[in-house]
């Protein structure tokens, strides 16, 4: 950017005045071809400028997500109502945005499994964030009334199926899933439509406003916020966050 501001004065009349709003007209016109020849003979400049943009962008929107997650810590972390897996006194915490019928989602899930399998100091935590139309709303409703009838473990194996499983989210299919895995059905499907699992779904809906989630798969990991999985997965980011904490 320096380096295009300097030769656009160097291009520039003795005379031009650097107050675009004190030029007149001819000098105006000078000056817009004056950036105009410049950034033709060396687009380059461009996309360094594009770039360097870019990066303050992200350095500004990594910086204001710091501050919304420190912010709402505890409804992060401690909501009373989410699941919590892995190593429960975990130094780093892991939190996942989640709608069973994302395929992303479902792409990523080994990925996860196989990092909280690795990782035997990481704590993680499912948040239910159907957005994707009424079957995705069908199987967070399902594995939330899951969760609070039949326990954790339970809410696991559920959760696990749904990444897995083919064909339709339907009261149908969820039932017999229900006595393939032998809970109390007519219970469950009931509870599905109840307040208490209608409350745990409103609640994750305000703090991922809050958090400006608008998709799934969206981590939390220490104080970064990931919309999406990023290529090289979320092991770096785990890694950085410890030795971040480790001083």
């Amino acid at each position: 950017m320096k380096t295009l501001i300097a030769a656009l004065l160097l291009s520039a009349t003795p005379a031009l005045a650097l107050d675009l709003g004190a030029m007149s007209e001819t000098e105006k016109d000078q000056f817009g071809t004056a950036v105009r020849d410049y950034l033709m003979e060396n687009p380059e400049v461009l996309i360094e400028a594009m770039n360097a943009l870019e990066q303050r962008r992200l350095a500004e929107e990594t910086k204001n997500d710091a501050a919304m997650i420190a912010q709402l810590s505890d409804q992060i972390y401690n909501d009373g109502h989410s699941w919590i897996g892995g190593n429960p006194e975990g130094d780093v915490t892991v939190v996942e945005f989640i709608d069973y019928r994302c395929g992303v989602c479902k792409q990523v899930f080994p990925h996860v499994e196989d990092t909280v399998a690795k990782d035997e100091n990481l704590r993680i935590i499912f948040k239910e964030f159907p957005i994707l139309g009424q079957e995705s709303e069908l199987a967070a409703r399902f594995a939330i009334a899951v969760k609070q009838a039949e326990g954790d473990e339970a809410y696991k194996k559920v959760h696990d199926n749904f990444y897995t499983m083919r064909g339709n989210v339907t009261v149908d299919s969820l039932k017999a899933i229900s006595e393939e895995m032998g809970f109390q059905t007519d219970a469950i499907i009931e509870a599905m439509q109840g307040d208490a699992v209608t409350d745990v779904l409103r609640e994750n809906a305000q703090l991922a406003q809050a958090l400006q989630v608008s998709g799934t798969p969206t981590f939390i990991i220490g104080d970064t916020l990931l919309r999406g999985m990023p290529q090289t997965g979320i092991v770096p980011v785990i890694e950085a966050t410890r030795k971040a904490s480790e001083g």
